[in-house]
């Protein structure tokens, strides 16, 4: 029996990006939601690439770090502040 019939790469890119944002929302933990985010990219360049949009899919692999280095540069700073504002400090 052939499995592979039944999945169609549309449908798993779309699952991966549905399901990423679904839990995007849910979870509390800031670096839960890197991971969630990562699959979300996952999706996105996988639909992208069905689409046969490959300039596009490799702009995408190549910015696709850099946001999410950004995005932990993002989260790290405002629990940073968070810190700071639970003991009084200063939010540098």
């Amino acid at each position: 029996m052939n499995f592979l019939g039944f999945f169609n790469i549309t449908t798993v890119a779309l699952a991966l990006m549905f399901i990423g944002s679904i839990g995007m929302l849910v979870v509390k933990k800031p670096i839960d939601k890197v991971i969630l985010y990562s699959i979300v990219d996952a999706g996105f360049l996988l639909a992208v690439v069905t689409f046969k949009y490959l300039d596009v899919a490799f702009a995408i692999a190549i910015l696709g770090p850099v946001s999410t280095i950004i995005f932990l540069m993002s989260i790290l700073k405002i629990d940073r502040i968070r810190h700071n504002n639970r003991e009084g400090g200063p939010n540098v």
